[in-house]
This record gives structure tokens, sequence and C-alpha cells, in this order.
């Protein structure tokens, strides 16, 4: 799967980095399922070129947002961006699924001034202030990215899709996966069932092997896919959309990147 989508969520200085960024990103917890009270995790963020390899840079954390089974947001512990990985801690004081992403929207603007390119990365609401209305050439590009994971101490509860962008709605629950079963998820596009949407799914340990060994497939009129799982192990999941639907009224097209962290159990 092409990976042409400018992430704002993979360099440190910029709130959206360049077209030509190709690394892949991530939430790793230690652990997806745990049992117990008052338990805690810790998470690494990282965009790299092999599955959960920590190779390229860390992920921003900036947009942060970690959703108890409430709804109530919960605050991270001991958060750090290292050199090639960012690292938190998040407890849990209550029983049920929670929810980990880096949720990003932002523009970027191309023009052209005095015969050179030049190009501005940030939030809408910068806009009109750091980029020349009257610009040559000037396009403007909404970017959204979501990465997420979920974690389940106890009993899992259910998820809801985000209401807007790319989005999961899980009917088989995502900390409930195990290998030689079958899974199938929704994903959705403003929280409606997007049809058409090719997924990818990559599971971990990439760099020992001389395969990627990623399953390619797409949502159904439903907007579902379903997988069976080969092996146990993380599995990094991923698919990309484009439109025309963009929030920012200056901007002439959306470009959305969704990508979770799913821990596949023994059988």
């Amino acid at each position: 799967m092409k990976k042409a989508l400018a992430i704002s969520l993979l360099t440190p200085a910029l709130s959206v980095p360049a077209l030509s960024m190709a690394h892949d990103f991530w939430l790793l917890p230690s652990s997806t399922v745990l049992s117990g009270q008052d338990s805690w995790v810790t998470v690494d963020g990282a965009a790299g070129n092999d599955k959960f390899h920590f190779n390229h840079r860390p992920l921003r954390l900036t947009n942060l947002v970690i959703t108890a089974p409430d709804g109530k947001t919960v605050e991270p512990k001991n958060v750090h961006a290292g050199e090639l990985r960012s690292t938190f801690d998040v407890q849990l004081p209550q029983a049920g699924t929670y929810r980990i992403a880096v949720v990003n929207d932002g523009v970027m603007a191309l023009w052209k001034e005095n015969g050179e390119n030049r190009r501005w990365v940030g939030n809408a609401a910068e806009l009109a202030e750091k980029v020349p209305a009257k610009a040559d050439d000037l396009r403007i590009l909404q970017r959204a990215s979501r990465a997420e994971t979920f974690v389940t101490q106890g009993r899992p509860t259910p998820i809801d899709a985000p209401e807007s962008g790319l989005g999961l709605r899980p009917l088989t629950h995502p900390n409930d996966l195990f290998a030689g079963e079958k899974a199938v998820f929704i994903v959705t596009l403003d929280g409606q069932p997007a049809p058409g949407i090719e997924v990818e799914l990559v599971p971990g340990g990439q760099r020992y092997r001389n395969q990627v060994n990623q399953i390619t497939t797409t949502t159904n009129e439903n907007g579902e896919f379903e997988v069976t799982w080969p092996n146990a192990g993380q599995y990094w999941l991923h698919f990309e959309h484009r439109d025309q639907k963009t929030s920012v009224p200056q901007a002439q097209s959306r470009n959305m990147t969704y990508a979770a962290t799913l821990e596949v159990l023994p059988e």
C-alpha cells in the first residue's frame, strides 16, 4: 500500500511532515489484556521502517488522547520523548477497555514565491497568518491521522468509532483476538461504514524474516473486512483515504491515514 500521505505525527519539529515521508507509525503497549485492580501499562510510540522496531523517530505525543471505559479522559504519566521513541505510562483504575490514540488534523500549503517552491505545515487556525492568500500555484491540503491501540483490564467493553476521519468499529473485540480464529471489523469514515477501503495488516518481527507477510484485503459494501489470524503476536493495521470533504474551507483535498496495533494471543 502506497504511503504518499503526509503524517502529522512523525517528526518532533513539524506538526505535519513532508509529502515524501514514508515511515510507518505506531503505538505499542506493554500489555493489552490485564487482570487485577489498578493496573498499569507502558506504551511506546515510534515511526520506522520495520514494524515495532525503533529505528527512525519518536512519535509525537502532542495530541495523545486516552479514553477510559466510562468515556472520561485519562492523563498519561511519565511522558518522555527520546531520540528513537516516545514512551508514557497509563494507569487503569477502571475495569473495561481503554482507547489510547494520537489524533492529528492539520494542513499543508504548497506555493511558489519568486520562482521557488515554498511549503508550510501547521494548524488550520494559523493558515491565514502564515500563507499568502494570493500566492502563485497555491495548493492547500488537509491532513489527518490516527494511531491507536486498545488495552482491557478485566472484562472488555464496547468501542465506538470516532465521529470524524478514518476509524475502526470492531465487531470482534480487539482485545479478544486469537490465532486461527476469524475477526471482523468495520472501517468508518466520519463515523459511517466506508466501502472499498484497502486494508493492510503486517505481523511484527518483520526485521527477522525475509518476507513482509502482509495481509491485504478490501472492505465490502458494508465497510466490513475480516481476517483469520495466521499466528499469535502483534499486528500493525493500516488504511488510508483521500477525498474532497474538507473541514478547512481553503483546502482542496483531505488525506487521512489510520494505524492501529492489535495483539493476537495463542490458541
